[in-house]
């Protein structure tokens, strides 16, 4: 843990369609919000700027040096807040990247990391997902450092992965998992593995959603479940924004994570970290 002083995030519930002007005037309301409630970060929910809702509908990705990235990084800088966002950004080929963008109040904007896991399932009761076909894998694990705290990064489908985060235990304060979970899944799992990956990693975790009926200008529909939460590292949950869109500011402590970690030293316990691939066989 690297906290020293407690840190007021804000956390942005969203309703993102196919379109990145409607979009962006969403984003840049909430920044201004964000930074009137008294937020050092505001963090945004997979897909934010732009998404892809009707089969293919080709993709708008985020260009760090276009009009968009340069109204975000301007509202950072007038109000003087980190912005957390994710959104599609340009990959290798003909594939795109679903990446969470650090816009620091007067830095140029950066690309921290890239979603993993890709999300190609067939769930019952919602549209098949083949998010291959547009996306490509990022690297690896990443942290960012924000006001001296550090985050894991993750996005969405990645929460089902809990050995991308084991690589976070111990040397980070939070975990980022903004998120556009489908209605099914997120009824049975959204708050289980939120509440999971804050207690197995002693941290607090983040996880600003997608939520409501998303409608495509061609018609197509899509719902997504909501639910921004933020869990503190006990597992108890500090908001769960069960409404439509809108903004939510929390306040994490950073003694709550040294309280925790007290409680049960678990970075003194674990064993399995950096065994590899050693089980024996019987």
């Amino acid at each position: 843990m690297t906290a020293t002083k407690n840190m007021k995030i804000a956390v942005s519930q969203m309703t993102s369609v196919d379109n990145m002007e409607v979009n962006l005037a969403a984003i840049l309301a909430d920044i201004n919000a964000a930074a009137a409630q008294g937020a050092e970060l505001v963090v945004f929910p997979e897909n934010s700027l732009y998404l892809r809702l009707a089969p293919g509908e080709p993709l708008r990705i985020l260009d760090l040096n276009g009009a968009e990235a340069g109204a975000i990084a301007e509202a950072a800088a007038k109000n003087k807040i980190n912005v957390l966002l994710t959104t599609p950004t340009a990959g290798a080929g003909v594939k795109a990247k679903n990446s969470t963008i650090h816009f620091a109040p007067g830095a140029q904007a950066k690309i921290v990391y890239s979603k993993i896991h890709m999300f190609d399932v067939d769930v019952d009761g919602a549209p098949p997902s083949r998010e291959s076909e547009k996306f490509m894998s990022g690297e690896g694990p990443a942290v960012v450092e924000i006001n001296g705290w550090k985050f894991g990064l993750s996005i969405c489908y990645d929460l089902r992965f809990p050995e991308l985060y084991s690589r976070y235990a111990d040397s980070v304060d939070a975990i980022l998992v903004p998120a556009a979970f489908l209605v099914p899944t997120g009824q049975a799992h959204w708050h289980l593995l939120l509440r999971a990956r804050a207690i197995e990693n002693q941290c607090y975790v983040v996880a600003p959603a997608q939520c409501g009926e998303h409608k495509s200008h061609s018609g197509v529909t899509r719902k997504t479940f909501g639910h921004s939460l933020v869990v503190d590292p006990w597992g108890h949950v500090e908001l769960d924004n069960d409404l439509g869109p809108g903004l939510k500011t929390v306040e994490m402590k950073a003694d709550r994570i040294a309280w925790v970690r007290k409680q049960i030293p678990m970075q003194h316990h674990r064993r399995m970290l950096g065994l590899g691939n050693k089980e024996t066989v019987r």
